[in-house]
């Protein structure tokens, strides 16, 4: 694969409590450790947050791209992103679940719809087999 695109970020301070920013400043965010993981919380960001927007905005054009080569609408969709963190063994992991609204679609051409997308989003690509992504049709 060629890249067409390379997203830099840096992070600083003190990792989950830190900063990041990206390298053009448009990213520019304060972390906190999530309550249920024994940190503040509050009104800062964290690492999960930030991988489910980036999942969501991915598979959700993914799913624009997908839907309109078979003639499914898309029109009012959305794609929410809900991304967890536990132990799993001596580290940590993740679980995805994308709940997906297709309000002008039949349930299966939008369960195909779903399919099709999780084949080609690159997110999906990439924690394929990593990870449990569930997706759901709402």
């Amino acid at each position: 694969m060629e890249a067409i695109y390379t997203a830099r970020a840096t992070a600083y301070g003190d990792g989950r409590n830190g900063h990041v920013t990206s390298d053009d400043d448009v990213l520019d965010v304060d972390l906190a450790i999530p309550k249920e993981m024994g940190g503040p919380g509050g009104e800062l960001s964290n690492p999960e947050q930030l991988f489910a927007a980036g999942y969501a905005a991915c598979f959700h054009s993914a799913l624009k791209i997908v839907a309109k080569k078979v003639g499914v609408s898309t029109e009012g969709s959305t794609v929410a992103a809900s991304v967890g963190i536990g132990p799993d063994g001596d580290a940590y992991g993740l679980q995805v679940t994308l709940a997906v609204e297709l309000p002008s679609a039949g349930r299966d051409e939008g369960e195909k719809a779903l399919e099709a997308a999780h084949q080609v989003c690159p997110y999906s690509r990439a924690t394929r087999g990593n990870i449990q992504v569930t997706l759901q049709l709402v």
